[in-house]
C-alpha cells in the first residue's frame, strides 16, 4: 500500500494537479486498493483539523497581510539603514537586517522575499550590485521567515507533533539570527575586496525619530507575542487574534495607510492562503493514516535499532534526507508528513523534540531557495528578471552557509533548547 501510494502520488503531481490535492487522491487510490473503506477519506480529514492549535495560523496570517499591506516594508527598510549606517556593502547588510526584522511579521517565506524583493533587488542593482547577487541575497535572507516568530508553518507542525508553540517561537530566535549572521557573513566575505559600493540611501536628521519609531512598533509585534504568552496574558492561539487587533491599529490608526476596503483585501488574501494549507493538512493525514495501516511502524522500529546509540549520526542523516526531499517537495507538505514519524524514533533515541524540531524545520525550509521547484527561487526570478541558473551562481554560497548554520543546531542543542529552558524553565 506505501508503494501504491507513493507511485500515485508522483504521477500525480506530474500531472499538474495541486499538491494538496494530489496527497488527497493518492491516498484515496491506495486505499481503494487496499480494499479499505473510502469513508475513511472524510473522517481522517476532518481528524487532520480537529485541533485548537491550528486556529492559530489563520490569524497569523491574516496579521501578515495587514502588516505587508499597511507600509510595513518601506518603514523597517529605513529602520534598517539607520541601524546599518553608511558602510561600504550597506545596502547588502541593510537587506539582511530588514529580512530579520520582517520575519517577525510576516511568517512565511514567501511574503518576505515577494516584499523586500521588489525594493531591494532593483534598488541595489541601481546602486552598482549586480542583480543577480541582489536577488541571491534576498532569496537566501527569505527563509528566515518562517524561523523567527511568529512563524506559521511552526503552528502547523506544532499541531501535528503534539509540541508547545510558543517553545516552537522561542526555538526559532537564535536559529533565525544565526541564519542572518550567515547570510551577512557571505556578504562580508565576497565584498572582502572592497567591491561593494557605499550606500547612496540618505536618512534626513529630522526624520529619524519618527522612523526609529515606527519601526519599534512594528518590530514589537512578535516580541508582545512572546512575552503575553510567557506572561500567560495569553494562550498561543488567543495571541493569533491579539496580533491581528495590534497589525490593524498600526495600520488603521497610527500609520493610516490601510483603509476598510485594504482590511478586506487582506482578509480575502489570508481566506485564500488559509485554505490552501487547511486542505493540504486533511490530505496529508489522510497519506500518514495510509503509511500507519501499510506497515511503517516496522520501517521506523528498523531505523531506531540501525542508530540505537549514534543519535547525532542520526540526526546528520536526517538533514541530508530532508534536504534532498526539499528538492522536490515543499517546506509545509514535507513537514507535514514526515514529523509524525520521525518525531516517536527520535525520541526514542533520547533528542530532546525542539532539537529535532529546529533541525527538521530549518532544513526543510531550505528547499523553498533550493532548485528546482524552491517557490522563492521563481519569485526573485521574476522579480529581476533573471533566469534560475544566473541566480543559482550567486546563491550556492549562502545556500552553504546556511547549511553550516544546521550543522550547527546538530552539534549544540542549546542553540535551540537554550531560549525555551531559559524561560521556560
Amino acid at each position: 500500500m506505501m508503494l501504491v501510494v507513493a507511485l500515485a502520488l508522483v504521477v500525480i503531481l506530474l500531472s499538474g494537479l495541486p499538491i494538496g490535492y494530489s496527497f488527497g487522491l493518492a491516498a484515496a487510490v491506495a486505499l481503494w486498493w487496499g480494499n479499505e473503506s473510502l469513508l475513511n477519506v472524510v473522517s481522517k480529514m476532518m481528524g487532520g483539523l480537529d485541533s485548537f492549535v491550528l486556529m492559530a495560523a489563520p490569524f497569523y496570517i491574516v496579521a501578515g497581510e495587514i502588516m505587508n499591506r499597511g507600509g510595513i516594508s518601506e518603514r523597517l527598510i529605513r529602520l534598517a539603514q539607520i541601524l546599518v549606517g553608511r558602510v561600504r556593502g550597506g545596502t547588502a547588510y541593510a537587506a539582511v537586517v530588514a529580512a530579520v526584522m520582517f520575519s517577525g511579521i510576516s511568517g512565511t517565506a514567501v511574503a518576505d522575499i515577494a516584499a523586500l524583493g521588489q525594493i531591494f533587488i532593483n534598488g541595489m542593482h541601481k546602486e552598482g550590485y549586480s542583480k543577480t547577487f541582489a536577488a541571491a541575497l534576498v532569496t537566501a535572507a527569505s527563509v528566515i521567515g518562517p524561523i523567527i516568530p511568529p512563524s506559521v508553518i511552526m503552528v502547523l507542525y506544532a499541531a501535528v507533533a503534539d509540541i508547545s508553540v510558543l517553545n516552537l517561537f522561542l526555538a526559532g530566535i537564535i536559529p533565525g539570527i544565526l541564519l542572518g549572521l550567515s547570510n551577512a557573513a557571505v556578504i562580508m566575505w565576497k565584498g572582502r575586496r572592497g567591491d561593494f559600493p557605499i550606500s547612496q540611501i540618505t536618512v534626513a536628521r529630522a526624520d529619524m525619530p519618527k522612523l526609529i519609531r515606527d519601526g519599534l512598533l512594528v518590530v514589537s509585534l512578535p516580541a508582545f507575542i512572546v512575552i503575553g504568552t510567557l506572561s500567560g496574558a495569553f494562550t498561543p492561539t488567543e495571541a493569533g487574534g491579539v496580533a491581528v487587533a495590534y497589525a490593524a491599529f498600526l495600520g488603521v490608526v497610527v500609520f493610516r495607510n490601510l483603509d476598510f476596503a485594504g482590511l478586506m483585501h487582506a482578509m480575502r488574501g489570508a481566506a485564500r492562503l488559509t485554505a490552501g494549507l487547511f486542505l493540504l493538512i486533511a490530505a496529508v493525514e489522510i497519506v500518514n493514516y495510509v503509511l500507519i495501516i501499510g506497515g511503517i511502524a516496522e520501517g521506523t522500529a528498523a531505523l531506531v535499532s540501525m542508530f540505537k546509540g549514534y543519535p547525532t549520526i542520526f540526526l546528520l542523516v536526517c538533514v541530508v534526507a530532508l534536504l534532498i526531499i526539499g528538492l522536490a517537495l515543499d517546506a509545509g507538505p514535507a513537514l507535514l508528513l514526515l514529523a509524525p514519524f520521525l518525531l516517536p524514533i527520535t525520541r526514542s533515541m533520547g533528542i530532546d523534540d525542539i532539537h529535532f524540531s529546529m533541525v527538521m524545520i530549518v532544513s526543510v525550509t531550505l528547499g523553498l531557495i533550493s532548485p528546482p521547484v524552491g517557490i522563492c527561487l521563481f519569485v526573485a526570478c521574476k522579480i529581476g528578471n533573471i533566469t534560475l541558473r544566473q541566480l543559482w551562481s550567486e546563491l550556492a554560497l549562502f545556500f552553504y552557509a546556511e547549511i553550516a548554520v544546521i550543522l550547527l543546531l546538530v552539534f549544540f542543542p542549546i542553540l535551540s533548547t537554550g531560549l525555551p529552558k531559559l524561560l521556560r524553565g
